[in-house]
This record gives structure tokens, sequence and C-alpha cells, in this order.
């Protein structure tokens, strides 16, 4: 019955510093200020996005003549 216990007590020793590490890893994630750096990559994705969504004719042109002028040039090598 003793060891019972004593593998209680180690397993609920062992629960309790992992859930107080695991608090301590939250709390530093929490007042980490890296997490600015995501917000502002975010913000430039959504600029570039709406900068493709209002250019999307003329990027679409512009690519359709560079692709045109790639198959032009590699037949000519062919």
């Amino acid at each position: 019955m003793k060891q019972y216990y004593y593998q209680f007590f180690l397993l609920r020793s062992r629960v309790h510093s992992t859930l107080k590490g695991a608090a301590k890893e939250v709390r530093r994630f929490i007042e980490d200020e890296e997490g600015v750096g995501v917000i502002e990559v975010v913000l430039i994705l959504v600029v570039l996005i709406g900068l493709v969504a209002v250019f999307k004719t003329q990027i679409n042109q512009l690519l359709t003549k560079i692709f045109n002028s790639i198959g032009t040039l590699s037949d000519d090598i062919l």
C-alpha cells in the first residue's frame, strides 16, 4: 500500500511541476513583445493582397507578355 502512495506522490509532484512550468511559459509568451512582429507581417500581407486585387488586370497582362516572350525565345533557340 505504501508503494501506491509513493507512486501517487511522485506522479502528483511531476504533474504539479509540469503545470507550473507550463504556466511560466504562458506568462512569458503573453509578456513577450515579439508578437508585435507577427502583427506587422500580417498587416504587410493585407496591403500586398489589396495591391494585387487592385492591379490584377495589369499584373495579368504583364505576366502574359513575359511568358509569351519566354515561349517565343525558347522556340527560337530550339
